[in-house]
């Protein structure tokens, strides 16, 4: 019998939402400036609430805050904010800038870094950095408005908000007595050289359910003494909130309207009045000590590296000593997280490389978010409601579409809503933290409130039709066998559960992206935006059809991932036996078809580049091909699958059936990879690429003139610097290398896949490699880098492309981490309260490897923590 910890016998505990992750930090770094809050004519989500605006907009889909926690519905909700006496208005939430405002695109302005956390979240802390001086705002917004495209980012560390240290630690942590216990604390640091002032306020609101609901009333708080609050709703029953000092302040949560609107307000003491009371001394508080939303305010001065702490703590249960043993509780479980991630990350693993994975993880799961959108009633309103004016009525194609769940964001500021590829990859990394997690998240997305009544899974809220690729598929796989590794017994319940809504998703790909039915897929931008010469959703006239070389290898990838999970179901169920010839044919098919388009049957891989690319087909019948050495043309790795003997040695029918497919077709065979020959271990091997396509892919992908950079595997051939792709056809389009932030306007400029390197995409091309060496092992070997003459086996390159992955977040010869810029470095390097924290960028640099887009994204970079893992695993 295995042992569980104290953390590992929480999670396992069924339906957890009602247990111990009842509470967590599911509360959205950012909801101004979101699609759901929009309802503006034109659907200029990002204007309609701005940051001025949110301290007085009470939102109907979700709250905000800075390190907050909140219930699994999101009806009440907690997290401190902090005033330094000089700002024009409280610090109740994160500040940045929207697409219109930067040079390149959305991009929080804030420090701050999600710690460490539990899956239950136990246990979590949250660091947020604040100025002693008044925050920059305004520099911050014109400074950016008048750099282009061609310049950095002007951020917060480029001001003088730091400079000689003068700044506050804000620490924020949570730890649970129990389900309905939550305790907070706020440890406040003063860094700088003189003693300094510093309001702190925790926080307590219910988030507005009632205005658009008749069901529900306003709920209450009230003050039962000077120490205590007393919550009452219909929804959550009554909770207890204590404090030791402040003074406490009420307000309800309901938008003003007169500064807003200027019309009169529904109601005395408005969202914004404990902003208004405290900065500027306004009677805009309810003295009678009632309200939907509390703070209780503290004033402290601080000495330089003085330190003190705020608590609180907020419970079920009336309390007749709040105290007592507070402290012992957080002793406790820090103690219980610390075995946990001792459970999760080897001991012999360096210090630094567990560091890195820990904050990884820790990241994931401050970054999960309440998140609720009903679709109809946001474009008509819900009963009673007057219908919203709208030209752009976004979305008007998934009413059907309700989400409220707690939901794995790509980021709770710059994305605080789901993206459908990126929950697929911050799965594979919950799978090594919380397994329950995982599958749960996969499934979520595969309901029908999620998943449309044609089988498209819901792409992101700026526009749930665009096509991500078909990865939840392989991250479904990929779940369900580390889960199997781990304990022995797979579970066959989610595989199948999540396999028949699959087989819909995999039925619309098919009708939808394939219409000519000639087993050749076009996606459009494929959430790759820019990689393209010119925009794949939205081609040059006179271009019929786009055969795309990635679409067509996501569904070789799909199709292989169906056949495992097939065969898995198969064994226990023969009912699945048929299935396993149907996609074992498909996959022969799209395999075919890479190399027989048209009628001169020109073939996405081109033998004289040895090369995968987009073939364009145009209205005069004519084909191209885009000879564009991008990743596009590496993704064709990806459709690869090691399947053993034995387990076909189980399906008797399926032997048959595949036998006579290959008899009758041998065509098909002859051009996949040893579909008829196990190994020595008794591997099959199901892939695209014959040996001497990957040995000529590789030879490009690994020169370093070309994709293999000294941190990872670049978007786009460096080849492309000196020699830009130009297509000449209705228009001029030209791509060429950009190993950082994109010059193009293409899909707003907060992202690029000209150049820089994307942690998900490499790490796929790592499980790659390592799947065909099971199948090739250690006879196959190849130059790395290329003409280097150092030649190593898949699986020491798969350690290789990690260790350079890796290194980006580790400091180098001078001391300085790779992702920072340099003015960043000096602080981050020198700064002994900066040296331990760490950003997981959105992609980096292709060659100086410097952290790029979203700044505090964690969501599929925390990928480097799998690296991590899975190197030690391999060496």
């Amino acid at each position: 019998m295995i042992h569980k910890n104290a953390e590992e016998e929480r999670l396992a505990v069924e339906d957890n939402y009602k247990y111990w992750k009842r509470w967590g930090p599911y509360l959205a770094e950012r909801q101004w400036g979101t699609v759901r809050e929009d309802y503006s004519e034109n659907g200029h989500a990002w204007d309609f609430v701005d940051h001025d605006k949110a301290r007085s907009n009470a939102y109907r889909w979700g709250e905000e805050g800075i390190g907050g926690f909140c219930d699994s519905r999101e009806i009440l909700c907690m997290a401190p904010a902090f005033w330094n006496g000089k700002d024009p208005i409280l610090k109740e939430r994160l500040f940045g800038l929207t697409n219109n405002e930067g040079n390149h695109g959305e991009d929080v302005k804030e420090l701050y870094f999600h710690q460490v956390s539990t899956p239950t979240h136990s246990y979590a802390k949250y660091l947020y950095k604040y100025p002693q001086k008044k925050f920059p705002y305004a520099e911050i917004l014109k400074r950016n408005k008048d750099l282009g495209r061609e310049h950095s980012e002007f951020e917060l560390l480029d001001t003088k908000a730091f400079a000689n240290n003068t700044y506050f630690d804000c620490f924020i942590e949570y730890a649970k007595e129990d389900v309905g216990d939550i305790l907070m604390k706020v440890t406040i640091i003063n860094r700088g050289r003189k003693a300094e002032n510093i309001h702190v306020l925790p926080h307590l609101w219910f988030r507005n359910f009632w205005k658009h609901n008749d069901r529900f009333e306003r709920p209450e708080m009230k003050s039962i003494s000077t120490s205590a609050v007393q919550s009452r709703s219909t929804r959550n029953g009554r909770y207890y909130f204590y404090h030791e000092g402040g003074e406490q302040l009420f307000c309800e949560n309901e938008t003003n309207n007169k500064r807003i609107y200027n019309v009169t307000n529904e109601v005395d003491y408005v969202k914004d009045g404990i902003n208004d009371h405290v900065v500027h001394g306004l009677n805009t508080v309810n003295p009678a000590k009632i309200g939907s939303k509390l703070a209780v305010w503290h004033k402290l001065r601080l000495k330089p590296g003085e330190e003190k702490t705020i608590r609180v703590r907020l419970s079920k249960k009336k309390l007749a000593d709040p105290w007592s043993k507070y402290d012992a509780i957080f002793d406790k479980r820090i103690e219980e997280c610390e075995e946990f991630y001792g459970s999760i990350l080897k001991k012999d693993l360096p210090s630094d490389q567990q560091e890195i994975a820990r904050k990884a993880f820790s990241g994931l799961l401050w970054t999960k978010q309440f998140y609720y959108y009903d679709v109809y009633k946001w474009l008509f309103g819900g009963p009673g409601e007057l219908k919203p004016y709208r030209k752009d009525s976004r979305n008007m194609h998934w009413q059907h579409l309700t989400n409220r769940h707690v939901i794995s964001m790509p980021d709770k500021w710059e994305y605080p809503w789901y993206a459908a590829w990126d929950l697929a990859f911050h799965m594979a990394s919950f799978v090594e933290i919380d397994p329950y997690f995982a599958k749960e998240q996969l499934l979520l997305v595969l309901r029908d409130g999620y998943m449309h009544p044609n089988g498209q899974i819901p792409a992101y809220e700026w526009n749930f039709s665009d096509v991500n690729p078909p990865v939840h598929s392989w991250a479904v796989w990929n779940v369900y066998e580390k889960d199997k590794n781990r304990t022995g017994k797979g579970d066959t319940k989610f595989l199948e559960k999540a396999y028949q809504k699959l087989l819909i998703n995999f039925t619309w790909w098919v009708n939808q992206k394939d219409k000519s039915g000639t087993n050749l897929f076009e996606g459009g931008f494929l959430g790759l935006d820019n990689i393209g010469v010119f925009d794949r959703n939205h081609m040059p006239e006179g271009i019929t059809r786009m055969q795309q070389a990635d679409a067509t290898s996501w569904m070789a990838m799909f199709t292989l991932n169906m056949l495992r999970m097939t065969i898995e179901l198969a064994i226990a169920n023969p009912i699945y036996e048929d299935s396993v010839a149907k996609f074992f044919k498909h996959f022969l098919n799209i395999a075919w078809a890479m190399h027989h388009i048209g009628q001169k049957e020109i073939s996405l891989w081109d033998d004289v580049d040895n090369f995968y690319y987009d073939v364009v087909e145009m209205s005069n019948g004519t084909t191209d091909r885009l000879r564009v050495r991008s990743l596009v043309g590496i993704i064709p790795l990806f459709a690869v699958e090691i399947i053993h003997k034995d387990l076909f040695e189980e399906l008797k029918h399926f032997k048959v059936r595949a036998a006579e497919i290959v008899r009758t077709r041998p065509d098909l065979a002859s051009l996949v990879s040893n579909i008829e020959e196990f190994n020595a271990d008794g591997n099959y091997l199901f892939s695209i690429m014959r040996g001497f396509r990957l040995e000529k892919l590789l030879y490009r992908m690994l020169d370093e003139d070309e994709f293999l950079s000294e941190f990872g595997i670049r978007s786009l051939s460096k080849y492309h610097e000196k020699h830009p792709f130009v297509f000449q056809h209705n228009g001029y389009h030209q791509i060429q290398y950009e190993s950082g932030e994109s010059r193009s306007d293409m899909f707003g400029g907060n992202s690029n896949w000209r150049g820089p390197i994307w942690m998900p995409l490499n790490y796929m091309i790592i499980q790659s490699l390592r799947k065909y060496y099971l199948f090739y092992g250690d006879q196959y070997v190849y130059e790395f880098p290329t003409r280097s003459g150092n030649k190593l086996n898949l699986n020491e390159i798969a350690n290789e492309l990690s260790k350079r992955l890796i290194k980006l977040f580790q400091p180098n010869a001078d001391g300085k981490f790779q992702y920072h810029s340099e003015d960043v470095n000096k602080v981050f390097t020198k700064n002994e309260h900066f040296k331990k924290e760490h950003f997981f960028y959105e992609f980096f640099d292709g060659d100086s490897g410097k952290g790029l887009g979203a700044s505090h994204q964690t969501g599929w970079t925390a990928l480097i923590a799998n690296l991590i893992i899975e190197l030690d695993e391999n060496s």
